[in-house]
């Protein structure tokens, strides 16, 4: 029985194991796991109501393959019937991925295969799909599929224009326009130099802007905005495979803290040719192009930032490439950037904006001059995501609990929030995507209890169906319970064992994250799969959301301003002591921390600073010096390096590289182009000049992603049995 005490455990969600439920430990989970991608793998992805609400595609896998193929769901008869399949058009050849689509998706975070992107022509007949460097048309009506007869080189980021009469593209970094009715090429922007692009957002824009795209049709179709980026200057980092010696190194302009970033423009042009317009605004002071939309009935509008990340304007782009500021916006620490806007109202009258100004996330409405006419979300409502706006109201994600996501909706009006159907029971993660006429939305949800589902409503909440998936499900349900522990109630969460003995102590690991931008602590099912086999080997696992993650307002949010090496570090050591209060099952003897990317880097650190806690740490894939990380990330929370050398240094694993006392092993992929796999070379090297034991497990031929089954199985063998040989749990639990 899981015990709930007082103000710490607000909510308590177990399932115990049934006798349906494999043993425990379960040993053939890992293997199912790895092969179903922790059993995502066969549900639908990227769902798209038709424009007209008459039905929804979607994108789907087999339950253990990587490759999307395309369905469609009849609203109508409530029946899904698959569309086209990769290997049809393949016609048994290989997927072939250009460099350059490599990183594009490693910058998405997307690892799967087949058709990864998918866009619809404004009447829903005709379906535009990538795959493999060439481009497909899929008429709806007629069922057949149409290769565009573009040039012979990979065409990247494709685009339908808004009257779906021609598609946008790159290719070898000049801007391409595609006419369908005529099939005819035309090269629109030419690059004269290997390290100028058009059409392409740079690396910042997508790794830390999320921004991914960098050419924008006008509402019209008859111009495209486009990106400039000029990486002349900027730094190469090269990256070679240490197993294919043979092979040369690959360069990737990378922008190190304190040095050159792209000088990134942006330009007009008809989709007949002619000379490019280009947009002017103050980019010295204002040097980040981070967003761009061209909305309909709406101006082109820019999000411009400057470099230190205090200052940013809103724009709208006038005749002739000018351009008037709507709106203005200072944080004397850093401003986050929300992609979702400014998202103009569909008459143009005004947009809506997010802001942290009151020290709490926003929604306003703005006037058509950029004026405040009214906060429609305020900040106790703990605003997260835009979802949906038409004439009348808007659709939002929010949730005072960071670890949840509800969805409601206002009046433009003005008025109480709404909660937007169906009624999830319990806490939940959920997400929302409209048809374009409003009539439809794609409902997506997950809870401590159930793997992602995706259902089909009609505008008033009316249940239409279910998206088909053919998943397997996990064989167990995680034994969670999430709490608030601590004096500052940070957001935490407890895995126990499923065959839990009352009176047992048991070793702690901490799974860490802890870093700005991103929660680990969730009410999602997913998210604790593997938490869960580790706490069945005789563990307590926990997680804790300390200051610097978002949810919980600027001033939590900001703390760690200056240096990573301190607050986080304290905030995981108050979480652990907090929540061991409470449970005295909890060995706080013996503890382990274990984390990937900035989880790798806080488990790293947290061994070093404070070896009498925690005895034992797995860091995957780490930053090491953030000397050595991209600008836009280090310099928002850390600043210029000559504005605060010491910040840099107390953040940095060399320089306490020699205190390790514990055991500590090192994981990173050797062609890592997030975060370079010379981090964990330069972190060996300090140990073993120190003088101080440790393990380096290199992946070879892998990024910051590990996608690949068997690596996955044998990773998480490899963790436990580093952890196991310092805790020591009991054989059994």
């Amino acid at each position: 029985m899981v015990r709930c005490v007082g103000l710490l455990s607000t909510m308590c969600l177990t399932a115990a194991a049934s006798a349906a439920e494999a043993p425990v430990p379960d040993p053939g989970y890992l293997r199912r796991h790895a092969e179903t991608r922790g059993f995502s793998l066969g549900r639908p992805v990227q769902p798209r109501p038709t424009p007209d609400g008459q039905a929804v595609l979607f994108l789907r896998s087999g339950p253990r393959s990587p490759t999307l193929s395309l369905y469609e769901f009849a609203v109508a008869s409530g029946q899904t019937r698959e569309l086209v399949r990769p290997e049809q058009l393949l016609r048994g050849a290989e997927e072939q991925l250009s460099t350059e689509e490599k990183a594009r998706r490693e910058r998405m975070r997307m690892s799967l295969r087949g058709f990864t992107q998918l866009e619809l022509s404004p009447d829903g007949t005709l379906v535009l799909l990538p795959l493999s460097g060439r481009l497909y048309l899929l008429n709806r009506k007629t069922g057949t599929v149409t290769e565009l007869r573009t040039g012979p080189t990979p065409a990247l980021d494709p685009h339908l224009s808004p009257d779906g009469r021609r598609v946008a593209y790159v290719r070898d970094r000049d801007l391409y326009v595609y006419d369908l009715a005529t099939e005819q090429e035309r090269r629109l922007v030419a690059s004269r130099h290997p390290q100028v692009s058009y059409g392409l957002a740079e690396f910042i824009a997508q790794e830390e802007l999320h921004r991914h795209q960098g050419l924008f049709w006008s509402p019209d179709g008859q111009q495209l905005a486009f990106e400039e980026a000029d990486h002349r200057g900027v730094e190469l980092l090269h990256i070679a495979d240490p197993a294919r010696p043979e092979q040369p190194p690959t360069a990737f302009p990378y922008p190190r803290p304190g040095r050159a970033n792209a000088k990134v423009r942006l330009g007009l042009i008809s989709v007949t040719g002619g000379r490019p317009t280009w947009v002017r605004w103050d980019a010295d002071r204002l040097p980040y192009l981070a967003t761009v939309r061209w909305d309909k009935n709406a101006p082109l509008t820019l999000v411009v930032l400057s470099r230190d990340q205090h200052d940013l304007e809103v724009l709208e782009v006038t005749q002739g490439g000018r351009t008037r500021t709507l709106l203005r916006e200072h944080d004397p620490a850093w401003l986050n950037v929300d992609q979702d806007v400014p998202r103009w109202l569909p008459d143009g009258s005004g947009f809506l904006w997010t802001s942290e100004r009151s020290g709490q996330r926003e929604l306003e409405l703005r006037d058509r001059s950029g004026q405040l006419v009214r906060v429609l979300v305020p900040g106790s409502a703990g605003y997260q995501k835009l979802i949906d706006v038409d004439g009348q109201r808007v659709v939002f994600a929010a949730a005072a609990d960071p670890a949840v996501r509800d969805l409601f909706w206002v009046p433009l009006g003005g008025g109480p929030a709404q909660p937007l159907p169906p009624q999830v029971s319990g806490p939940a993660v959920r997400g929302a995507t409209f048809s374009r006429d409003h009539s439809l939305y794609v409902h997506t949800w997950t809870s401590p209890q159930s793997m992602t589902r995706t259902t089909v409503h009609r505008a008033d909440g009316t249940l239409v169906g279910e998206l088909d998936s053919v998943a397997e499900e996990p064989p167990f349900r995680p034994r969670l319970e999430l709490s608030w522990a601590g004096p500052q109630r940070l957001r935490a969460s407890i895995l126990r064992p499923r065959d839990h003995r009352p009176g047992r102590r048991y070793p702690v690991v901490v799974s860490v994250y802890g870093g700005p931008g991103h929660t680990k602590v969730s009410a999602a099912m997913h998210g604790y799969l593997l938490d869960q086999w580790l706490a069945d080997h005789g563990y307590i696992v926990v997680s804790a959301d300390g200051r610097g993650t978002p949810g919980r307002g600027r001033e939590f949010e900001r703390a760690l301003a200056g240096s990573f090496a301190r607050t986080t570090v304290a905030d995981q050591v108050e979480a652990l002591q907090a929540l061991a209060q409470h449970h005295p099952e909890m060995d706080l003897t013996r503890v382990g921390i274990y984390g990937w990317s900035f989880g790798g880097y806080l488990a790293a650190l947290a061994v070093l600073l404070r070896p009498d806690v925690f005895h034992v740490a797995v860091a995957g894939a780490p930053v090491v010096d953030w000397l050595d990380y991209d600008t836009c990330y280090t310099e928002r929370y850390l600043g210029l390096p000559a504005d605060n050398p010491a910040g840099y240094a107390d953040s940095s694993l060399l320089t306490h590289a020699a205190k390790l006392v514990r055991p500590l092993l090192i994981i990173h992929g050797t062609s890592d182009d997030n975060v370079y796999f010379f981090h964990a070379l330069k972190l060996s090297n300090a140990l073993f000049r120190a003088g101080r034991d440790h393990e380096l497990l290199p992946l070879v031929g892998l990024t910051h992603m590990v996608p690949e089954p068997l690596v996955t199985e044998r990773l998480w063998e490899r963790i436990l049995a580093t952890l196991s040989r310092t805790l020591r749990p009991t054989a059994g639990s």
